[in-house]
């Protein structure tokens, strides 16, 4: 498995949403603006000292930006790999 480095978080998509207009037209998220998205945090690293990352834990579901972090593959899977500062809050 992935083991994040200084202040990185891994994350998986728990769900990705499409869009259908009240007419019933599909609009791909490929055409939608950046909008967040609800992650589950697989792995966290070992923090940098000055970061706080005392909030967030492994399981955790969080929001993040669709874009943020860099986004890898392994054994079919899809993840993102963002910095602390990257996650907006903790769905609870």
């Amino acid at each position: 498995m992935l083991k994040p480095l200084s202040d990185r978080v891994i994350l998986k998509l728990l769900k990705e949403e499409n869009t259908t207009t009240k007419s019933g037209i599909y609009i791909p998220d490929s055409m939608n603006k950046e909008k967040p998205f609800i992650y589950e945090v697989i792995a966290v690293g070992p923090w940098k000292k000055d970061s706080d990352m005392s909030g967030i834990k492994v399981g955790d579901k969080v929001i993040c930006w669709q874009y943020s972090g860099d986004e890898i593959k392994v054994k079919d899977e899809q993840f993102k790999i963002v910095g602390i500062d990257y996650i907006l809050a903790i769905a609870e």
